[in-house]
């Protein structure tokens, strides 16, 4: 595979020897406000984080409304426990008519802005808003129709690999380049909410700039910084954290959120 070892996104240059690029993830943190949805893009860029990222879905693209085997959380070490995925689906998603106030906003303070799609019609609508890059988590890395959507764009690619074995990520990486996609980037990532740092496996990081030629960075469900200050050590040049307001406050991802200071 042929070395890309710096991508662009919206004129700002990332991989080795650049500053790592930092994303705030807002996810289901807005707690169903805009008001609050573009209160955490301000405070965003009053951090200096230089993207914030949204999600593009909607309950039933994700899923079918069942509250019953595979369709209800039944594991009691989740955050999520008891409820079905369609109802935290439904209390976690962006409406879609939010994000071009997000969008606006973002751009009025200098701060990128993007999101990730599930599905081809959320690629389409990301499209329609212009946004710089595309973001595949990692539950969808091994969907690669949808890799090959998003590719299409000729837009920059961040993919994070949390559930993805060594041979997924050759094929996803492999999938995108087929179908134009030339510049990517992917993220290590522990698909645990919270993630335990001793489970984090960061000696990855340099193995997969190796493997892949391609930048390589953190996405980041730890508590704290330690983890992500230890993967730019080791070679990171992306680190995405979910970002909240206050974790004093009721939030579905604010267990693992960082606050702004």
């Amino acid at each position: 595979m042929k070395n890309q070892t710096e991508i662009t996104i919206a004129g700002r240059k990332i991989g080795t020897g650049q500053p790592p690029f930092i994303i705030a993830e807002m996810s289901g943190n807005h707690n169903q406000s805009l008001e609050r949805a573009l209160e955490i893009v301000e405070v965003a860029a009053k951090t200096g984080a230089h993207a914030l990222k949204i999600q593009t879905y909607t309950p039933d693209t994700m899923t079918l409304d069942l509250d019953e085997r595979e369709f209800h959380i039944s594991d009691p070490n989740s955050l999520w426990y008891g409820n079905s995925l369609y109802k935290l689906y439904s209390e976690a998603y962006t409406p879609w008519e939010w994000h071009k106030p997000i969008f606006e906003r973002a751009r009025e303070l200098g701060i990128i802005t993007f999101s990730t799609p599930f599905d081809d019609t959320a690629v389409d609508f990301l499209e329609s808003m212009e946004v710089p890059v595309f973001k595949v988590a990692s539950f969808e890395n091994v969907d690669l129709p949808l890799l090959r959507r998003i590719a299409r764009t000729g837009k920059p690619i961040i993919m994070s690999t949390g559930m993805a074995t060594l041979a997924e990520i050759a094929e996803a990486v492999q999938t995108i380049r087929d179908a134009g996609g030339a510049q990517l980037a992917i993220l290590k990532c522990t698909s645990s909410y919270p993630a335990p740092p001793e489970e984090m496996n960061l000696r990855t990081i340099p193995h997969m700039m190796e493997a892949f030629g391609v930048p390589v960075g953190l996405s980041d469900h730890t508590l704290g910084t330690a983890v992500p200050i230890a993967a730019v050590a080791l070679g990171a040049t992306l680190v995405e954290k979910h970002f909240t307001l206050s974790r004093d406050t009721p939030g579905l991802d604010n267990p693992f959120s960082l606050e702004p200071h």
